[in-house]
């Protein structure tokens, strides 16, 4: 195996454990690995507010973040404006149309909508609230049929919310109705992700490994769900969380320890810094 140069990982149920907390002995093996100039990048469905904090305490924000899976590739994280590194959108047409379809046939469903840094709900329900305790955001309340009609901002995910039998139905619903520019999978089995079909982790990591100039081969990915598969595909060493399904495993090269047991740090520590 090659010398690991670039790290890129997955947050929820990867570096946060199943109470939100990040693992114990991340930070310190972070400043190991920037001793060796080998960057730690933060990869996930969250939007840029949702992932300050984390990048914060961890000490990377310098580091490019991929936010809603790579949609959205970011630099400067702390910065009022930060540094657009990578963007891709949702359609405008097809995603009024996704609105209408849910507004008519799933009132129950939970519309979040995502533009940069901003988080955009029709109301305050209790899935937006428990959305809003894990990322500590507060959305703004607003008509998204109008928001979307005024074609002003970009759209760069939609995340729906709702009992896990209805999360289903709907991403049926939506995958049958074929759309051209939109992708749709499950970050949690009830938490249905819509995005560019141009957006994966996989082509955040090719963004990434040209930036810095390294080859794939050089690089190592971690993650539990099935939207970290193309990165776990795609990477010289691809590490799935032993709490991950096991279908996630089978695309992984190995298994860490799981998110409750510092797992990331394991590896990191026995590949990475090969202690």
């Amino acid at each position: 195996m090659k010398q690991i140069k670039l790290i890129l990982s997955d947050i929820d149920g990867t570096i946060l454990d199943d109470k939100n907390m990040i693992d114990g002995g991340l930070k310190n093996n972070i400043q190991k690995l920037r001793q060796k100039k080998i960057p730690f990048i933060l990869a996930s469905a969250r939007s840029p507010k949702g992932m300050v904090s984390i990048a914060k305490k961890l000490d990377v924000l310098d580091n490019p973040i991929a936010c809603y899976n790579g949609a959205l590739v970011v630099k400067n994280l702390q910065a009022e404006k930060y540094t657009t590194i990578l963007s891709h959108e949702l359609k405008i047409s097809e995603t009024q149309q996704i609105l209408n379809i849910l507004m008519n046939k799933f009132p129950r469903i939970a519309i979040n909508l995502y533009s940069g840094s901003n988080w955009y709900v029709e109301n305050i329900d209790k899935w937006v609230k428990i959305e809003a305790d894990i990322t500590k955001m507060v959305p703004i309340e607003t008509d998204l049929t109008q928001l979307v009609a005024k074609d002003k901002i970009p759209v760069h995910k939609l995340l729906l919310i709702g009992e896990t039998s209805e999360i289903k139905r709907v991403k049926q619903f939506l995958e049958e109705a074929n759309y051209s520019d939109s992708s749709f999978y499950l970050s949690k089995d009830n938490y249905l992700e819509i995005t560019n079909k141009q957006v994966s982790k996989e082509k955040a990591l090719r963004e990434l490994v040209n930036y810095y100039e390294i080859n794939l081969s050089e690089t190592m990915t971690l993650g539990d769900n099935f939207n970290d598969v193309p990165m776990l595909d795609l990477a010289g060493l691809g590490v799935a969380m032993q709490n991950a399904p096991e279908e996630v495993k089978h695309h992984a090269q190995v298994t860490t320890k799981s998110n409750n047991e510092n797992g990331v740090s394991f590896a990191i520590k026995k590949y990475a810094l090969k202690e």
